[in-house]
């Protein structure tokens, strides 16, 4: 379980507690296991221990790839919520009668960025990528990883796909590709904006632009798993208030 925080914003309390008073009676304390993409890890460590201390309920999450989470829970995961990192594995588990239809939504919209964790790497992203001047770049897994779809769009659109492959460091997640970057095994990577102002520490950076590659839309759905826990039906309304959709957003993010 995710410890408490002591420090958590009395308004945002108030609020959430006013919110659960809404909630059936006969609700009881449970346990939510879920499901989170790799990117969403910082966020979900702020959030889990904000919605334990307001609800009563507990959190199991498992952190990883979406493309690895939907794999699992085709294989029978005990996961009762879904935070994907795209939106065609939340839909595909809703076709395959795993997810519960009707559930599905956005939570948050992700960012892709070049970044090096050296400050003096490049000035212009684009140009540096284009020129390929460098040994390793990172990416993640696009088989896996819908961070690592966008950034095999970015290079494609850029026309350098072919010729910087042989470069190409390729992470299970979009959290193993940021390690890769973060420790120079990679002179840089592609990974995503929440992660780099998680870091708090200096670098080079390219904020790629929107029109570079396909909106990476994050959606969240109830599993079958989950269609009678409190905690989980609980945690899906928790994601829609608006002081969570501000913390998402101060985290990199956009929100709707």
């Amino acid at each position: 379980m995710f410890r408490v925080l002591a420090n958590t914003n009395i308004s945002f309390r108030v609020f959430l507690y006013l919110a659960l008073l809404f909630l059936p009676a006969a609700a009881k304390a449970e346990t939510l296991r879920l499901a989170v993409a790799a990117n969403f890890t910082d966020v979900t460590r702020v959030l889990v221990p904000r919605f334990e201390q307001a609800s009563g309920h507990q959190v199991k999450v498992s952190f990883g790839s979406t493309g690895k989470l939907y794999a699992q829970t085709l294989h029978g995961a005990p996961f009762d919520v879904f935070l994907a990192a795209d939106e065609a594995r939340p839909r595909r588990l809703v076709e395959e009668g795993l997810a519960v239809k009707g559930t599905r939504f956005t939570y948050a919209r992700g960012r892709l960025v070049l970044w090096s964790a050296d400050e003096e790497r490049f000035d212009d992203g684009k140009t540096f990528l284009i020129h390929g001047n460098f040994r390793r770049l990172a990416i993640a897994n696009p088989q896996t990883a819908p961070y690592g779809v966008a950034a095999r769009q970015v290079l494609q659109h850029l026309g350098v796909w072919e010729s910087v492959s042989k470069k190409l460091v390729r992470g299970d997640s979009i959290a193993q590709t940021f390690q890769f970057t973060a420790t120079a095994n990679a002179q840089l990577g592609l990974v995503a904006a929440s992660q780099v102002k998680a870091w708090k520490q200096t670098g080079s950076l390219w904020s790629i632009p929107d029109a570079y590659y396909q909106p990476i839309s994050q959606q969240a759905v109830l599993l079958k798993k989950g269609e009678n826990n409190h905690a989980a039906l609980a945690f899906l309304e928790f994601l829609r208030t608006d002081p969570v959709k501000a913390t998402i957003r101060d985290h990199g993010y956009a929100v709707e």
